[in-house]
């Protein structure tokens, strides 16, 4: 991360090993201890174990894919994912920063969130653009209906063509939701089927936010019914969580009924922003982001890295590690669009954050030396819990305390090493 620090500090190989081999518990830490209460569970007597495949991996898969670009009239963009806690990566994205010939101060994102596998997705990600194009409705005019006419089409028939290729290859299994947006010289137009989410912020505020499509919500609970299906635990017959998407077609079969009018609809909502100079970021993300983190939070969130940080993938990576921070278990995929209003690096913030790392770093050392002091050991989590509880001013707003776990864990180590730097052989990296 690019702020006020000279550089991130490399630490020596056993103390990277230390950090994998705490890993676990430090995210349960974060999370709340969420899943705590199972781990070591029996099952009662009597009773036969059954082994059902867990969506779910021992430890999150923390690898990160990230990519940058920008457009010629001003937008830059960075896109971050990483499949976290799931047992597969089931996301997908699609970033066109420019659509070329009469559109070329166009430019198309999307953030697709596959389920139960990720093919779906994938197939989506490939075709959804191109399908919005072939309707022939984008072009220099920028008419806001016929647009948004076209936007609707072409979801409708990436469905339709989905469905004959998923016949033909047999795979009508699985899913995906879907947000996107189309941004003209003079709308930003936005597409959202399922429960992925945009959020537009405009002079530090929330200016715009798609509604997710959830089946206990009532409009999508009567189309649900009137299609022959029931909601239960808040699901289409008490097993899909969305109410809206592409695919799934084993809730797609209802008889004389339109495909907007299935248990599950393929339609998008279509929304238009007039664009403003005021405009300064626009977020498309999974709901693995926005089932852990509110609009206004990441508005705030992204508002302040925005003045610390001069690289947009790097603000990715720490949304993407706030939300594993804070519980989310899901995969977690991020596009970070900015206009040219967007805030820009302010040596008063670099200021402040300085001024927070060297808090939090000596509170952990503080911490560290009280919990010698009593004779005990301190391990990475026993500072933490100290840490929680303890109260720290000028953390970022939106992210609290999670939001500068990586610095903490880098404090406590070199803190540690200072005091014991006898560390076992097994424990020593190549």
């Amino acid at each position: 991360m690019r702020t006020a620090r000279k550089g991130s500090v490399e630490m020596p190989a056993f103390v990277r090993q230390l950090v994998k081999e705490t890993e676990k518990r430090v995210s349960s830490f974060f999370k709340g201890g969420r899943g705590a209460a199972a781990e070591g569970e029996q099952p009662g007597r009597g009773e036969k174990e059954e082994v059902i495949p867990s969506p779910y991996l021992d430890r999150p898969v923390l690898d990160k894919l990230t990519e940058e670009g920008c457009a010629r009239w001003g937008l830059t963009y960075a896109l971050g994912s990483m499949q976290g806690w799931r047992a597969n990566m089931e996301d997908f994205h699609n970033c066109v920063p420019q659509l070329g010939g009469e559109l070329a101060e166009w430019s198309f994102f999307a953030v697709f969130d596959g389920h139960a596998g990720s093919t779906v997705a994938q197939y989506c990600s490939q075709h959804l653009l191109g399908h919005i194009l072939a309707t022939g409705g984008l072009g220099a005019e920028d008419d806001p209906e016929k647009v948004r006419g076209s936007i609707t089409e072409g979801f409708l028939q990436t469905d339709k063509h989905l469905h004959s290729v998923a016949r033909r290859e047999g795979w009508e299994k699985g899913g995906t939701t879907a947000v996107a947006t189309l941004i003209s010289p003079y709308y930003i137009y936005f597409a959202n089927c399922g429960d992925s989410r945009a959020t537009l912020c405009r002079s530090g505020q929330v200016c715009f936010s798609t509604e997710d499509h959830k089946p206990y919500s009532p409009l999508e609970k009567e189309r649900i019914e009137r299609a022959g299906g029931s909601v239960s635990l808040q699901r289409i017959n008490g097993s899909l969580a969305v109410s809206r998407a592409l695919g799934d077609f084993s809730y797609k079969g209802a008889e004389n009924r339109a495909p907007v009018e299935q248990m599950v609809s393929p339609e998008p909502e279509v929304f238009v922003v007039e664009r403003s100079q005021a405009d300064e970021f626009l977020v498309l993300a999974c709901d693995g982001v926005w089932d852990i983190i509110s609009n206004e939070e990441l508005c705030a969130f992204i508002h302040n890295r925005l003045q610390v940080c001069t690289d947009l993938r790097d603000v990715c990576t720490q949304v993407i590690d706030l939300c594993l921070y804070k519980g989310s278990l899901d995969n977690i995929s991020i596009i970070l669009l900015c206009f040219p209003g967007a805030p820009q690096l302010s040596a008063e913030a670099l200021h402040q954050e300085a001024e927070l790392e060297d808090l939090l770093e000596s509170k952990v050392a503080e911490i560290y030396d009280e919990l010698c002091a009593r004779g005990e050991d301190p391990d990475l989590l026993s500072v933490l819990t100290v840490l929680a509880s303890t109260p720290i001013p000028g953390l970022p707003p939106g992210g609290g305390i999670q939001s500068k776990r990586n610095c903490i864990i880098s404090a406590y180590y070199q803190h540690r090493e200072t005091h014991n730097p006898t560390v076992p052989n097994d424990l020593v990296g190549p």
